[in-house]
Parts: C-alpha cells; structure tokens; sequence
C-alpha cells in the first residue's frame, strides 16, 4: 500500500485540501498519513488542527513551528522555518512516506521540502508555477518546485511555466484548482445557518475580507490596513466579516487594526480567526463582493459570480477572471476600487481555474505514478 503524507500548515490550504485527503483515506491501494504545522498549532491563529479532526481525520504528526510569544518580524518566521525542518526530519523518520503531497507556496512548505529532499521522499506539488509578485512566497514556490518531482498545475500557462523552469513535460499534469471543484461539491449552509452559527447578521449588503501582509512591499502592513479600513468607513452600511491574515511577517499588527475597527463597529463587523470551508463557501453567496489580497479572491470566488476587489502587489501576476478588480493599497485607489466591484453586481463570469475532474486526475497520477527513478530529476532544456 503507497504511503501518501500530505502536510498541512494553515485553514485555507486545508479547507483546498480536504477532498482530496478524503479520497486518499478512502482508497484501498492507498494510506493517507498527515502532518499539521505551523497556523494549525497555534493558539493566535485558533488552533484550526481541530478543524482537521472534526472533520474525522487522524492527525499522524504534529510539527509546531510558531512561536506565538515570539514578536512579530522576520527573525522569528525565519526561526520557525528552521524549527520546521528538524521537527519534519522527526516526523519523517516516524513515518516513512512513499510520496510526500504539498500545495503552494508558504515558508511551512519550504520547510517540509527541504527536509524531504535530504530524506529522498518523492514530492507532488499543488499550484506551481504560479506568480505573486508581492510576497517572497513567489520565490518560495519555484523553489518548491525545483524540489518537487510531480507538478499539478492550476492552468496550461503554469504547466507550461514549471516546464520553463526545467521540469520534464511528462511530469507536469495541468489538473485546474481543486478549491474551484471544492466549490461545486460543497453542501452549502442556509443563510439562517450561517447567521445562527456567527450571531451575525447577513443583509443585503455584505463584504468579506481577508487582507495578509505583502512581504515585498516598502509600505508598512499597518498603513495598508489602516488604509483600507479608512476606505471602508465610507460603507457603514454594510455589513463586513473579516477573517484573520496569515503567520507571515507583520500580521499581528494587521490583526490588531482589524480587531480595533471592529470593535468600534459593533453589529455591523465581525472578526473570525477561520470560517471553514463550509461555511466560507456558504457565506460567499450572500456576500456583494471580497476584498484584500488572498489568493481565494482570484481562484475560488468568481465561480460564485460576485466581484473582488484584489489590492495591492500581493497576488500580482495570477491569471485573474474578468470579476477580479485590482486596485492599489492607497485608501483613495481603495475607494475607488470599491466603488467598481459595488456597482459590478452578480454575473456569471468564464473561471480560469476550473478543470473538470481536478481530484480525480490528481488521484490517478499519485495511485499509479512509477516511484522508481522518481527522485533522480534531469533538466529539461526548452
């Protein structure tokens, strides 16, 4: 029986995951191991692992890479990264994989690769080839796939980008997004489930927004935030649920603002530290538009017909459908921006993103893929 480990560090990239893990367990020719790090262990981030089992799986291995009484900067994400790779050498040698399953571009997942490379693991890797200029998770996903020996990618232009990047075409599998196929196999909630479940209020006018720190920029994640809540105070008529930014580098900061702004604004604003799939998915279709800068504005959302308001560098570069807005991170660009996706409306809009059958492709390749000679990777010379 194939040992499959996928490793999973925060909600999003777990609720992507999901089921696809589910069709690993189910699988008689298969085992699913499974580690959870990082955002899932930490109390700050809402210990999203129970997340992982109440949902009835088994977590095999838990690799605690944040420090939540750490300061927010970036010697402490670069410690955690190095607590990661030796907490992952333990796990690794506990477990043994066949074959080790990673999605994008997170600094957990720098991590686990590194430490599968010494150990000779076989990786497939989810959403190579992608392009987000803002962050340094750009440069983290190529490197991942660099290490990487199976690729599933999101679209043919990063199939063919993760080619470019010397992979050999025969490796390289163009399977869509599996959050876009999540989004048709939800059991979607009833508004009065939601409302119930978040003692919120959902009226006719609804934002969602997820705003993370852009670790390349020059302008402080505090004024980005504080600039995008300065544009929001001219919509005090809507009803706005935020959820909480990633581990990165200044979210702290972020969070702190949000909570802030939220508090003032009783009734009209909540803030979660995760939604879960479910009930995000459920939620989006109440909402009249998502704003921030998580890569779920570009990738999921347009499948529900609602616009994003995508801001700032962070996400640059992805391949976007028509209802994705992008706006600088000025609280004037902002305002601006707001204005465009408020009088968008619900249209139904062509997603970039979706491949029919995404989990099941996935599936065949990591069932039946050769492992021998997987490891020794040749260049491929375009």
């Amino acid at each position: 029986m194939r040992k499959i480990c996928v490793v999973t560090g925060s909600r999003a990239e777990y609720g992507i995951l999901r089921g696809l893990m589910a069709a690993i367990k189910n699988d008689p020719a298969l085992s699913l191991q499974i580690i959870a790090t990082n955002q899932h262990l930490s109390k700050r981030q809402g210990e999203t692992y129970k997340e992982i089992e109440k949902d009835g799986f088994t977590i095999d291995c838990k690799v605690y890479m944040a420090d939540d009484g750490a300061p927010d900067n970036a010697n402490s994400v670069a410690k955690s990264v190095g607590r990661g790779v030796s907490g992952f050498a333990d796990a690794f040698d506990i477990l043994r994989p066949d074959m080790l399953l990673i999605l994008g571009d997170r600094y957990e997942m720098l991590a686990v690769a590194s430490a599968a490379l010494i150990y000779k693991i076989p990786i497939a890797h989810l959403h190579g080839g992608e392009i987000t200029e803002g962050a340094f998770d750009d440069a983290i996903r190529h490197a991942i796939t660099k290490m990487s020996h199976l690729h599933f990618t999101s679209t043919e232009a990063y199939r063919k980008r993760v080619i470019q990047l010397g992979e050999q075409p025969e490796r390289v599998f163009n399977v869509g997004a599996l959050g876009v196929e999540n989004v048709l196999k939800n059991d979607f909630m009833s508004k009065e489930e939601i409302e119930r479940s978040l003692d919120f209020e959902l009226t006719d006018k609804c934002f969602l927004c997820t705003y993370h720190p852009v670790t390349l920029s020059d302008m402080s994640s505090e004024t980005q935030v504080l600039d995008l809540l300065d544009a929001l105070d001219n919509y005090k008529d809507y009803h706005i649920i935020f959820t909480y930014s990633n581990s990165d580098t200044d979210s702290q900061i972020i969070i702190r603002r949000i909570q802030e702004y939220v508090d003032k604004s009783a009734g009209r604003c909540m803030f979660i530290p995760s939604l879960g799939q479910r009930r995000y998915f459920s939620a989006l279709k109440h909402m009249t538009a998502v704003l921030g800068n998580s890569s779920s504005g570009i990738i999921e959302v347009p499948s529900f017909g609602i616009p994003t308001l995508n801001i700032g560098d962070r996400q640059k570069g992805r391949i976007a459908a028509d209802s994705v807005v992008n706006c600088g991170c000025s609280a004037e660009e902002i305002k601006e921006g707001l204005a465009k996706v408020v009088a968008y409306g619900h249209r139904k809009v062509a997603n970039p993103y979706y491949k029919e059958g995404t989990c099941d492709a996935i599936m065949n390749v990591i069932r039946t893929y050769p492992l021998e000679n997987l490891i020794q990777k040749h260049f491929y010379d375009l």
